[in-house]
């Protein structure tokens, strides 16, 4: 028996504290939330008609992007029609929040004129670029994808068209993006690129729709491209075929050869287009990208158009030092109150105080390795309700303290040996230890279930720390207790206000 109880709480805590040195060497740390390292929340506000089943894909196709550029632990939160998207710790926020914001249509629009915009006295109207040509990877084989290439153009090499800006019988630039809708897929419109390049470009021949959700940034001989799949039949591949034909036969409609992919108005990318027909089912763009460019052009590809455009109503930024300040507060008011109960146990219950800190010091270790692991896996970031909810766990970890001693009080009052009394005491405590820890548990799952935001992270804290209490009471503060009441240890002192003699502990 005594042989056991030494394996189980070497066993613990070789495991426990072998998990935190093995974390630590990983380089595995619990992230941080919003309001614990700063980052920022934008309120997305829908705008036009929609219904809720739009919305509901809508978080959907968000909650998606924003996982992709890796913010650890993001809250989208949908309050009425409102969504809001917390991004805790981004490092380039900008980017993550130009990403968010990109929720309107997704338009594949023929480009019939491509230029710069003139920083001078002229406005400069779009005119032909220049195609250049990339080499298409073969097929190797029965079934295998087709590729078909294409190139983003810088616009442009050639000679553009200028207008004086005080021609007043010709609208300026400015006037014709202020007074068109760029995102109506039956008008023709001129669009701004990403670097200042303007296009000309014809009404949408396709939207995001035709692409599936399966997209990625690759990089081939040196030069990052996006390879995307297309949906089969009507919805994707027709759609596609029939808008690349007419840019690759550069009509009339496309006279450019060009494909502007539009996403809110802004031209992403223009490649153009060197085979009509796609068999293989994938598009292969590649041009000038960077690696960043490739993998936000992947995502948007990807995840395509959300059904609800939505405006940005508000962004809000929590500073670093405001979440270093937060961080500061929830770590004392955590040591104060740990302090406390210390205190209370000191006084109250004595000598058995080593095994409550103990027992503290291997559970915190424990649920500091698992908030670590599941921050570097799962992206999970502990908040400031997380941080409350684990709080509250130490209360539910000294009550079970608390009812094991007790019990363990009772059976030395009424004569019982140390060694008796404690197996008596932890077998009549365990099934109420067990019965807290299980209402606990199931309050934090509906908690979890029922709510939304912060009270989510709340209940997850609560639910971990719970069953870590009941892991750590079975397999540590038990067998303390037993080879404790064996030990010549025990022998004379006052243990729980009762002292123990010599044959009470043989």
């Amino acid at each position: 028996m005594a042989r056991r109880l030494v394996v189980s709480l070497v066993g613990v805590v070789v495991v426990v504290f072998g998990l935190l040195i093995g974390n630590l060497v990983a380089g595995n740390v619990p992230s941080l939330g919003l309001d614990l390292q700063g980052g920022a929340s934008v309120t997305l506000q829908p705008e036009g008609t929609y219904d809720a089943k739009a919305l509901d894909v809508a978080l959907t196709i968000i909650r998606a992007r924003v996982d992709s550029i890796g913010v650890s632990e993001p809250e989208i939160i949908r309050q009425g029609d409102t969504v809001v998207v917390n991004l805790p710790g981004v490092e380039d926020q900008q980017r993550a929040l130009d990403i968010i914001g990109k929720q309107g249509q997704l338009l594949l629009r023929p480009v019939l004129q491509a230029g710069t915009v003139n920083t001078g006295a002229d406005t400069t109207v779009p005119s032909a670029s220049t195609v250049v040509d990339s080499t298409l990877p073969a097929a190797s084989g029965p079934g295998s994808s087709r590729l078909v290439a294409a190139t983003t153009v810088p616009p442009s090499t050639s000679s553009p068209t200028t207008v004086a800006a005080t021609q007043s019988s010709t609208p300026s630039l400015a006037e014709i993006l202020a007074n068109q809708d760029a995102n109506d897929p039956n008008a023709a419109v001129v669009l701004l690129g990403r670097n200042g390049d303007v296009y000309s470009a014809g009404p949408a021949g396709a939207s995001g729709l035709v692409f599936s959700n399966d997209a990625s940034a690759e990089i081939n001989n040196g030069t990052w491209s996006v390879v995307v799949s297309l949906l089969q039949g009507s919805a994707g591949e027709d759609v596609w075929n029939a808008l690349s034909t007419r840019c690759f036969n550069k009509d009339a409609t496309c006279p450019t050869g060009q494909i502007a992919i539009a996403l809110d108005g802004e031209v992403i990318s223009a490649p153009v287009v060197q085979q009509a027909v796609f068999t293989g089912g994938n598009v292969q763009i590649s041009g000038s990208f960077t690696e960043a460019e490739a993998r936000d052009l992947a995502k948007i590809l990807e995840f395509g158009a959300v059904p609800v455009k939505f405006s940005v109503a508000t962004v809000q930024t929590v500073s670093p030092t405001l979440g270093k300040d937060s961080l500061r507060a929830a770590i004392i008011s955590g040591l104060v109150g740990v302090l406390l109960v210390m205190l209370f146990f000191f006084f109250y219950y004595r000598l058995l105080t080593i095994v409550v800190v103990s027992g503290l010091a291997v559970s915190g270790a424990f649920l500091w390795s698992i908030i670590a692991y599941l921050s570097k896996t799962n992206g999970l970031a502990l908040t400031l309700s997380g941080v409350a909810g684990i709080v509250v766990s130490i209360g539910v970890t000294v009550d079970s303290y608390v009812v094991f001693f007790e019990r363990l009080k009772d059976e030395l009052v009424s004569g019982k040996t140390m060694r008796g009394a404690a197996q008596r005491s932890f077998t009549s405590a365990w099934r109420t230890i067990l019965a807290a820890d299980t209402v606990s548990f199931i309050g934090a799952i509906i908690l979890w279930k029922l709510t939304v935001g912060s009270v989510r992270g709340f209940a997850f804290f609560l639910g971990l720390s719970t069953l870590t209490d009941v892991f750590v009471a079975y397999l540590f503060t038990r067998p303390a207790i037993l080879l404790l009441a064996r030990s010549k240890f025990m022998a004379g002192r006052n243990v729980l206000g009762v002292t123990v003699s010599k044959e009470a502990t043989a």
